[in-house]
């Protein structure tokens, strides 16, 4: 499948590895980090035959006014290509690969991922979210015994549902109900037992908030009850990849959803997990999910994507997806992502147990934001996730430069 993935502008060091990727040798790679041009775009599922039928021959006066080339070289990915130049260049390239069928897909790839269209809002329970006007909150309300971090928190559909309002008034825009654990490990629980624990508790949100619930299962017959109930969003863990009846359901119930990647299931996922590109691999899965979700009736307008820290990733996994979240907007929908409390904090904070991960949270919720990787964060702690995103939030919109910048 053709994509195209920009690569940071900002962080040189993001090229280096991009060109390592590339399977170029050292030499190239450092002559190529000077020499190429301001925008870098990597080109996946493209045809080789691009830049014969794209790029004037070496030499020409012509292919300096297109970006610079740079194909891949691997052998399991023939198409694949680095394109880097001055936004003019992309320009040109993009005029010539519209007048020929043949290459006008590239043409639009190029195109999404350049100039990007503003997503398109979406309301769920009578509340607009703008996406890119800033980060939202979802409160995690956790009816479980055995969640990693608030297992047995709450042991009954009452103190779940006053911990839920207190997360509303603490600035929660959306909560997300859950009735089985995720945690690595965890066992699957049967949908009766599911529902016995979280129906009561999104019926009680329902009749004391208008906040949008949102509720945390990978069932179809939990999300069709749940729906039922009150709930506006389902979120699955495995991105509409495990239970083929669910991306019908929630079509069929007008609701929205959030397709996350993972790598195995819970009980096995932390065993031993391996990716040749990270980034590209959870872009896969998840267009495969979403492939799903619209072949249901789900309109793309209604879909979240997740890239599921923490399921099915070692630390370095971890890192290296939230540094390049930007690459993942090439797949055009509002980014959800939860870091909170996650053991690969406490890992980098030496060892502290859940309940001590609050100010790791913090850190990794206000980097997310100020780099303008996440439309929501999924946090246990919002009233301090709150306040750490106003201020992440404001900094990134800041336009106050003085007289000279119109500020």
């Amino acid at each position: 499948m053709l994509r195209a993935r920009l690569i940071s502008r900002d962080r040189p060091d993001d090229l280096s590895l991009v060109l390592r990727r590339l399977n170029l040798s050292p030499r190239n790679r450092e002559h190529l980090t000077r020499e190429l041009g301001s925008a870098h775009v990597l080109v996946t599922g493209g045809r080789p035959s691009y830049e014969e039928e794209l790029v004037p021959p070496y030499g020409s006066k012509e292919r300096e006014k297109l970006p610079t080339w740079t194909p891949g070289g691997h052998v399991d990915h023939p198409g694949e290509v680095l394109l880097s130049g001055s936004r003019q260049q992309f320009d040109r390239l993009i005029s010539l690969a519209r007048k020929s069928p043949r290459t006008d897909g590239l043409a639009r790839v190029l195109e999404e991922v350049l100039s990007p269209a503003p997503l398109p809002a979406l309301t769920l329970s009578g509340r607009r979210f703008e996406w890119g006007t800033r980060t939202y909150l979802m409160g995690v309300v956790n009816v479980t015994p055995d969640s990693f971090s608030d297992g047995g928190s709450f042991p009954d559909a009452a103190s779940a549902v006053e911990h839920a309002l207190r997360l509303v008034d603490a600035g929660a825009d959306i909560l997300d109900v859950g009735g089985e654990s995720t945690r690595p490990g965890s066992l699957p629980v049967s949908a009766e037992e599911e529902l016995a624990r979280i129906l009561q508790v999104v019926e009680g949100i329902k009749r004391r908030s208008t906040v949008p619930i949102s509720v945390d299962t990978t069932k179809a017959a939990v999300a069709k009850e749940a729906l039922k109930a009150g709930a506006h969003l389902i979120n699955d863990i495995t991105g509409f990849h495990s239970d083929p009846a669910l991306a019908g359901v929630v079509a069929a119930a007008g609701a929205a959803c959030c397709l996350m990647h993972t790598q195995g299931m819970p009980k096995t996922m932390q065993e031993a997990p391996r990716y040749q590109d990270v980034v590209g691999e959870v872009m896969d899965y998840l267009e495969e999910g979403m492939f799903q979700a619209t072949e249901a009736g789900i309109p793309r307008e209604r879909i979240l994507l997740d890239p599921g820290i923490g399921f099915g990733k070692t630390l370095e996994h971890n890192l290296f997806l939230l540094r390049r979240l930007e690459e993942l907007r090439g797949l055009g929908q509002p980014l959800l992502v939860g870091t909170s409390r996650k053991s690969f904090l406490g890992k980098l904070t030496g060892g502290k147990g859940p309940q001590e991960r609050l100010a790791a949270t913090l850190g990794s919720v206000a980097a997310m934001a100020v780099l303008g990787g996440a439309d929501v964060v999924r946090v246990h702690d919002v009233g301090e996730t709150r306040d750490a995103l106003a201020v992440a939030d404001a900094i990134r919109r800041a336009r106050g430069g003085g007289d000279l910048y119109g500020g």
